[in-house]
């Protein structure tokens, strides 16, 4: 003897209940073959809605009724041959008049019971089995159809009634033995009493029926066949990576049903656990996909498969009882369950701390309010007496939970856990572990619950890569040449670092687009083009609420607007990448916040281009303090610009003519007085100064300027044509190094704590002197390197360059 279930998307038409039939036509080549299906795709909502709707005098009953019939008259026709039709119009035009007499009560009475309710729900199981009956009887396949009021008794908890498996066991045993047909189509879900009465078996109610029958005929299996090809990982609406589970025991499949995985229900699996029956969940829409085996061992598991799932449960509330008074008194638990008891209110999660000083429930949210006033009525002696507090309610809250046999012979699954979730910046309410091992239970805010999944999801489930999701801001010269390397080194990262980079999202001063499914940056230019008009208010916003795991937002701008963004960016746990040195140039106080941010919120805030480009400069700073070592003194040459200018410049051509030439070239900022009045160099042995511990502000930097002052007011046209009155200055500049055999430098020092900046003549004997084009070069004086500094040199300047050195600061943020 075998059971099939079919659930309402696999009987929710005439198309899909074909499809039914076909499989129960092999079904039945096999063995006896007991069918038992739900109601249409969508009836049981109806039904009860049309008799809430009733029950508060809603005429608008009446029109979900009408479209209840209107379904299945539907498929009658679509179903049935013509001349099968006749009886089963019949039938639902009878049935569907006794629920509207049914529902005409309710509205008079204004009242809608637990048993009435039960009345109305049991049609909808009630007329789908008898027209799927029907069906196969229209292509002559004999199909016996039986009510399963007649099999199963149960008691008179209307909604949720348990099982008399005593005299339901009888009941079916002697309806199967005395009956020898090949295929019963029997309907899920309904009951009846001792009485004889109605009822429901709830939630689940006709996966709990197949069971029931299953185990008291001691069937060889129980296949479930819903829409999807088996148990997941995870829910595959929150994690895209899911993937089947194809083999799951007992115990693993009522852990993640009761946290939330709506394949199969926690009752399900009770009758046939005992008897050790295989159960398969199947999909009626790719029946030849292997599925998920359910059984009383997991055989032939991956070593690797400590996890088997994922699952969570959302719209939770935390109730918490807590006060002095509870400590080293007996009784306070017992009370508090038993005021949720009476209220049937079920508990999801318990946890409490070791102080005794308070007990942490987890419930439904729908259960929230009658909760408190259950408890603090229960504990209103003691609230007076300030005992204990009022029941403090937290709502907004979901349950994920990590379940696995294996777990309990592995160690650190706890830590792996909880790291990831850190990480991610995602905030742990309440923890819960069975004695059993089996279940790891953490209790979030529902806004994190897409993002633990799949944070979880790809800590314990996807080895192979790391997903990383970019935004971007700041689409010019560096901008295109970072995009294009993301794109040329896509397959590398993937091969050798397990990395995926995915841009997200991108924008510029003008629009801006977004896709969770990653922009394709063979056509960015384009697909930005046609995006929405640019508002950095909401592109960091949508940032913050989509919430995406391993996000980084990448600033490649010089805004002051951008950088103010940066820390509820931090505060979200969401990296910062930043080309734009405002921030780490900003206030120290601001510097050092940013910083904190990052370090307290497990982000980064990397900004390795501020200085040097793609240099490793900064990074080589950190290292050589993070190992100890302590900075004395740093000689750098830090502008890119400035040395480009004066390796071309030799008088025989105008000052202000090699200044143009660099602009034109992209070596200076837009206007070139931030360059040459050192306040870029300024903001970076800045930024180095307090990369090396030194509380430096920008105003306590000296700068020994070379620029006259007719130079630095005006338009940038001003300041060109000024240069060019000024070139005996310039000149002169450059005569007096030529005649010392030196170059002329503009040199960034920090000695002692104190930071300078100023043109200075290098002689032939210096590190600074061998430098050319646009190259810069840093010299660090250390404890380990006291006479000979660690130098780094190279170039300086560029897009290219810079965008290499955001994109290795990507690197970094990702494999953190």
């Amino acid at each position: 003897m075998q059971v099939l279930k079919f659930g309402g998307s696999s009987v929710a038409h005439a198309e899909n209940i074909r499809k039914v039939m076909a499989i129960v036509k092999e079904a039945v080549t096999r063995d006896r073959t007991v069918v038992v299906v739900s109601a249409l795709g969508g009836i049981t909502d109806l039904l009860l809605n049309a008799a809430t709707e009733a029950a508060s005098g809603l005429d608008s009953y009446k029109e979900k009724l009408a479209l209840v019939e209107q379904r299945h008259l539907e498929l009658v026709r679509q179903l049935l041959p013509v001349t099968r039709q006749s009886a089963a119009l019949s039938l639902v035009k009878k049935s569907c008049n006794e629920l509207e007499d049914i529902c005409q009560g309710i509205y008079l009475l204004g009242e809608l019971t637990a048993r009435s309710r039960d009345r109305v729900a049991s049609y909808g199981e009630w007329l789908s089995s008898q027209l799927i009956a029907a069906g196969f009887q229209s292509v002559d396949v004999p199909a016996v159809w039986k009510d399963a009021r007649d099999l199963i008794v149960t008691n008179s908890e209307y909604t949720a009634a348990e099982v008399d498996f005593a005299k339901t066991n009888q009941l079916i045993i002697q309806y199967f033995n005395e009956s020898k047909d090949g295929l019963y189509i029997i309907p899920g879900f309904i009951a009846r009493d001792q009485q004889g009465t109605g009822t429901t078996l709830g939630r689940g109610g006709s996966d709990y029926t197949a069971a029931i029958i299953a185990a008291a005929l001691k069937a060889d299996v129980l296949e479930i066949w819903t829409d999807v090809s088996g148990m997941m990982t995870a829910d595959p609406r929150l994690s895209p990576n899911a993937r089947i589970i194809p083999r799951i025991s007992y115990q693993e499949a009522m852990e993640l049903s009761h946290f939330g995985a709506k394949v199969i229900y926690p009752p399900t699996i009770q009758p046939v656990m005992n008897l050790g029956i295989p159960v398969w969940v199947k999909n009626t829409f790719a029946p030849a996909d292997y599925g998920t085996v359910i059984t009383s061992e997991k055989d032939n598991q991956p070593a690797d498969d400590i996890v088997t799932g994922i699952s969570c449960i959302s719209k939770i509330s935390l109730i918490s009882l807590e006060g002095s008074g509870m400590i080293g008194i007996p009784g306070f638990s017992k009370r508090l369950f038993e005021s949720l008891s009476q209220e049937k209110i079920n508990v999801i999660l318990i946890t409490q701390s070791s102080s005794e000083h308070s007990i942490c429930v987890g419930i439904e949210s729908v259960n929230a309010e009658r909760a408190k006033l259950a408890v603090d009525h229960s504990f209103s002696n003691e609230i007076a007496l300030q005992k204990v507090e009022p029941l403090k309610v937290e709502s907004g809250l979901s349950i994920v939970a990590l379940v696995g046999e294996s777990m309990k012979s592995h160690t650190g699954i706890s830590g792996r856990m909880f790291s990831a979730l850190g990480r991610n910046g995602i905030n742990v309410r309440a923890i819960a572990q069975g004695s059993s091992e089996k279940n790891i239970s953490a209790v979030i805010s529902t806004e994190d619950v897409k993002k633990a999944t799949n944070v979880l999801h790809e800590e314990f489930f996807e080895t192979t890569n790391k997903l990383v999701n970019l935004f971007i801001t700041g689409a010019g010269n560096v901008g295109a040449r970072l995009l294009a390397q993301v794109e040329s080194q896509r397959e590398y990262l993937l091969q050798h670092h397990r990395l995926q980079l995915r841009v997200v999202g991108l924008s510029n001063s003008r629009n801006m687009l977004i896709d969770e499914e990653g922009i394709d940056l063979k056509d960015w230019k384009s697909a930005l083009a046609k995006g929405e008009k640019a508002s950095l208010d909401y592109f960091t916003g949508e940032i913050i609420r989509r919430n995406l795991r391993n996000s980084v937002f990448v600033d490649i701008t010089a805004s002051e607007d951008v950088a103010a963004y940066y820390e509820p960016l931090l505060l979200k746990s969401i990296s910062v990448v930043a080309c734009n040195k405002i921030a780490a140039s900003s206030a120290y106080s601001n510097y050092r916040k940013l910083r904190d941010r990052a370090s307290e919120y497990n982000a980064h805030f990397l900004f390795e281009t501020n200085v040097g480009a793609g240099l490793p400069i900064i990074a080589t700073l950190n290292d050589l303090i993070s190992s100890g070592d302590r900075v004395k003194k740093i000689q750098a040459v830090l502008s890119g610009t400035l040395n480009f200018v004066f390796n071309n410049y030799d008088g025989s051509r105008s000052f202000s003519s090699v200044v143009r030439q660099a602009k034109e070239e992209g070596y200076t900022e837009p206007d070139p007085r931030l360059d040459l009045s050192g306040k870029d160099v300024m903001r970076k042995i800045m930024i180095l100064a307090r990369e090396a511990g030194e509380k430096t502000e920008m105003e306590e930097i000296a700068n020994e300027s070379f620029m006259p002052a007719s130079c630095m007011v005006g338009s940038v046209d001003d300041f060109f044509a000024a240069m060019e009155k000024e070139e005996a200055h310039f000149e002169s500049l450059y005569k007096a190094a030529n005649a010392a055999g030196c170059k002329l430098k503009f040199v960034a020092s920090l000695d002692n704590g104190k930071a300078s900046v100023g043109l200075q003549q290098i002689d032939p004997s210096h590190n600074l002197y061998h430098l050319y084009g646009k190259d810069n070069v840093v010299l660090f004086y250390t404890d380990r390197y006291p006479e000979q500094p660690m130098v780094i040199k190279g170039a300086g300047a560029g897009a290219e360059v810079t965008a290499s050195g955001v994109f290795a600061d990507i690197i970094r943020a990702s494999k953190a």
